[in-house]
């Protein structure tokens, strides 16, 4: 099984926007991002969840559109700045199935590091904003990075 962590795009700062939507740059990155995924990623998924964030639920979207029609987008709990990792750490244990979820630093940092590592303060992962990590885990429960895709070496 896989899951994708994906770091929201840039978003406009609060002072420019109190909801947080994706900046221009945002935009850009996850299109070039999803566009890449959707030709070289080979990802099959049903379910994308996001924080409810805006930049997250926009973040989603993108890569909803490039990658297909049927995917199910929910927003969920357990995905937010602050949140618990070991909420999600827990929830993956039990699937089977490939997910994406779309969320936000320190987070997904500590989630990675608690799957990797079992110790979520650990920095194993350097995330970008609008980048994508790939962690598979094996029958045996361990997980390991099986690619990460950047904005930046997009370019």
């Amino acid at each position: 099984m896989n899951v994708y962590l994906v770091q929201h795009a840039q978003a406009k700062t609060e002072q420019e926007d109190p909801e947080r939507p994706l900046s221009e740059k945002g935009w850009s990155d996850i299109k070039k991002v999803a566009d890449f995924i959707a030709q070289k990623g080979d990802i099959s998924v049903k379910d994308i969840f996001h924080s409810g964030k805006t930049r997250a639920k926009q973040t989603v979207e993108v890569l909803a559109e490039q990658l297909s029609s049927s995917i199910e987008i929910g927003e969920t709990e357990g995905l937010k700045p602050l949140d618990e990792p070991s909420i999600w750490a827990e929830r993956l244990a039990n699937r089977t199935e490939d997910i994406i979820l779309v969320g936000h630093l320190p987070h997904l940092s500590k989630l990675a590091a608690l799957l990797l590592c079992q110790d979520a303060d650990k920095e194993v992962v350097e995330f970008q904003m609008g980048s994508i990590v790939c962690l598979g885990t094996e029958k045996s429960g361990s997980w390991s990075i099986r690619w990460m895709v950047t904005p930046n070496i997009l370019a």
